[in-house]
């Protein structure tokens, strides 16, 4: 069977029932983060509010909800405007492993969906999430070369795909539908490296607007008999041919519908780029250890690998960031709001503390060292050296980030950075409120409607 057929007759056929408990357990858990962020979006994100006006302004009222708020609005309008939201504060899951956010464009799509639609249940949900994060996960292992060396970015482009098979599941679309509606969600979006170039861009926070809305009209199109491609993926002009080149397709294949990637998910201690985390942990480690005064601070050194050089240059603006996406994408910036404050959390993003004097003045003697031996495997690495006015030399390695799977952040953590997400929504949920809905995400029960899971 050909390799877009093995995919979509997986996703078509998969059982919910047959997904193990662990794998729905940390599928839960990524449900629980991607809300809680988006929620956090919604009263916090300027890059995001044009995509919820447009959303609230188009004629009718729709099924679906516009989270944070109150209103509803068609699906594919929830879809975009809380799409738009899943990536604003660069809060939300990440897997290491490979450049992608498995949760970002596939969460506000199904969410959307389950909203219009009362009979869908949670087991489905989840087995939905997981079947998306899943093949997302996986296609980010494909490309031989970075997709980046052909003028694209991946994540937004790989995570298209994984919602637009995630929505298919969840519609119960047949197989030759499921591969429809990746074709379909593939035809709508375009995603260029651009988005990691350019420091003014709005495009890096809300990217994922665009993703979620074309999972959403992919699957319910091919719903509605509209044909896509024989072979999204790996056909004469497919996915591949476009974007990625040579390609491997073994981890498309290997153990489909017994290991599932998204369980290997990370999740964000701290809202910015999962590639400065490894610095921050660092700084804060160090500030700590040491009682570091900043102000005697004489330079630093960052330890940086080929995945992080976007992370400091140019130079310009990552130690001076223009906008609160571009200081999240910066290891200057973090790392010295971390020195400074002994904290970065959704405050150090705001227009007075990316003014703040002290932080700045840190930023600029931060520079960078290339490790000559790092590759891809070290995207959640790094290493920080201060020098202090006295000479005195404080250092320290951080070969994997807070937040994976090997160093979790365990369900406490995560239902506390939910409590401190709903409380920033457009609409705040008090603190008893935001711990009863997350114990509803994590542990409600599986056969229950999935559109009462946010009620």
């Amino acid at each position: 069977m050909s390799l877009s057929k093995t995919i979509a007759a997986h996703i078509a056929g998969f059982v919910p029932e047959h997904l193990p408990e662990a794998s729905s357990h940390a599928t839960r858990r990524a449900l629980l983060d991607a809300v809680g962020v988006m929620l956090a979006a919604s009263g916090l994100s300027d890059e995001a509010r044009p995509f919820r006006a447009l959303a609230a302004s188009e004629a009718g009222a729709g099924p679906s909800r516009l989270l944070g708020g109150a209103l509803r609005v068609p699906v594919q309008s929830a879809a975009f405007a809380n799409g738009a939201l899943a990536h604003a504060l660069d809060f939300g899951d990440t897997y290491d492993a490979g450049p992608a956010h498995p949760g970002a464009a596939l969460v506000p799509a199904l969410l959307a969906l389950c909203d219009a639609d009362r009979s869908i249940d949670r087991r489905r949900l989840i087995s939905a999430l997981a079947l998306g994060s899943d093949l997302t996960c996986r296609l980010s292992h494909t490309p031989v070369a970075p997709m980046e060396t052909r003028g694209w970015y991946p994540p937004p482009l790989i995570g298209t795909l994984g919602a637009a098979a995630g929505c298919a599941h969840l519609l119960g679309l047949t197989a030759a539908q499921t591969l429809d509606a990746i074709g379909l969600a593939w035809c709508q979006v375009t995603f260029p490296a651009a988005i990691k170039y350019d420091a003014a861009s709005h495009v890096r926070a809300i990217r994922e607007a665009f993703a979620a809305r074309a999972a959403v009209a992919g699957a319910l199109l091919a719903r509605g008999g509209v044909r896509g491609f024989a072979a999204p993926l790996e056909g004469a002009g497919g996915f591949f041919a476009v974007h990625v080149g040579d390609y491997d397709d073994a981890p498309l294949r290997e153990d489909l519908g017994r290991t599932f990637y998204g369980d290997r998910v990370s999740f964000k201690p701290w809202p910015s780029c999962r590639g400065t985390h490894a610095y921050i942990q660092a700084g804060l480690a160090l500030r700590q250890r040491f009682a570091i005064d900043p102000a005697v601070i004489a330079s630093v050194e960052v330890i940086i690998g080929p995945v992080q050089e976007m992370l400091v240059a140019p130079r310009a603006t990552k130690i001076a960031p223009l906008t609160a996406i571009d200081a999240k994408f910066s290891i200057p910036f973090t790392l010295a709001s971390a020195l400074v404050h002994g904290a970065v959390d959704l405050d150090s993003f705001a227009p007075a503390a990316r003014a703040d004097p002290t932080v700045l003045a840190l930023a600029a003697k931060i520079v960078s060292q290339r490790h000559p031996d790092w590759t891809r495997a070290h995207a959640a690495a790094g290493g920080v050296v201060l020098t202090m006015m006295d000479g005195r030399r404080h250092e320290m390695m951080v070969d994997q980030a807070r937040g994976d799977p090997g160093q979790p952040m365990s369900d406490d953590d995560l239902v506390a950075k939910f409590v401190a997400c709903a409380a920033r929504a457009e609409l705040p949920l008090d603190a008893d409120a935001a711990h009863a809905l997350a114990s509803r995400i994590l542990t409600g029960d599986l056969a229950a409607s999935a559109t009462i899971l946010l009620d």
